[in-house]
């Protein structure tokens, strides 16, 4: 009887050990989605880029559709499907897009993405604009 209380005092003290680990995977989750948005805001620029490299870095008429102006981190957001404006919310998280200008055509610079949410402090993520389409 007393090996059993011991063993289930040892739980006991490891639980309590490891429970504020599990309890605070929210800054966690936090700092993985604007990663993860970081992430696809720099794809969208090179695929953008890609486009408009094809096209000359035309977006005119046909070409509208292969190739959007980016001169600005901010310009970035229009990539993204569903997010019309800078800043964007989406599930309850507000996402604003540092302005930074980019330069000519294939110029690159590093952008900053800062993510907050209600009832938590904000998350900077860092990614690589491109220019296009100028």
């Amino acid at each position: 009887m007393i090996e059993l209380i011991v063993v289930i005092v040892i739980l006991g003290i490891l639980a309590a050990t490891a429970l504020p680990k599990f309890i605070d995977l929210r800054s966690d989750a936090l700092n993985s989605s604007a990663n993860g948005m970081a992430g696809s805001l720099t794809s969208a620029m090179s695929v953008n880029y890609g486009g408009c490299s094809a096209t000359a870095h035309s977006t005119a008429g046909g070409n509208a559709d292969k190739c959007r102006q980016v001169s600005n981190c901010t310009d970035g957001a229009a990539l993204l499907q569903g997010v019309t404006a800078n800043p964007f919310t989406q599930a309850g998280t507000t996402f604003t897009i540092t302005a930074a200008a980019l330069g000519a055509n294939g110029s690159t610079a590093s952008c900053e993405l800062t993510l907050t949410r209600s009832g938590s402090s904000a998350v900077v993520a860092h990614f690589t604009g491109i220019s296009a389409g100028n």
